[in-house]
């Protein structure tokens, strides 16, 4: 496995209407307290929140609570296009009032 492969990358677009995490590779470990780290800014928010898992390759036990706790502090969209990414996105939206996994995009 490349050094690549074992990171996450996370873009941040502030749109008018809606602020979009691209997620791109492993959200796992210490990559996963990073995403949680940029992400507690988000919660005070009034746009709303997407979450873009298409470019996620795998997400751990710690990845999964991170997303999970996203979706209850900001409601966000989960866009997911993959079985594997679909299934996080609805994993962290059981129990959440507003966030819906959406497949494509």
């Amino acid at each position: 496995m490349n050094a690549r492969a074992s990171t996450l990358r996370i873009t941040i677009n502030d749109g008018p209407e809606a602020v979009t995490l691209k997620l791109e590779g492993r959200i796992s470990g210490p990559w996963a307290n990073e995403l949680g780290e940029q992400c507690r800014t988000l919660s005070g928010q009034s746009k709303n929140v997407v979450v873009d898992l298409r470019g996620v390759t795998h997400v751990d036990g710690a990845g999964r609570e991170i997303l999970a706790d996203i979706h209850k502090k900001t409601g966000a969209r989960f866009l997911a296009d993959t079985p594997m990414t679909q299934y996080f996105a609805e994993q962290a939206c059981q129990g959440g009032k507003q966030g819906k996994a959406k497949r494509g995009g």
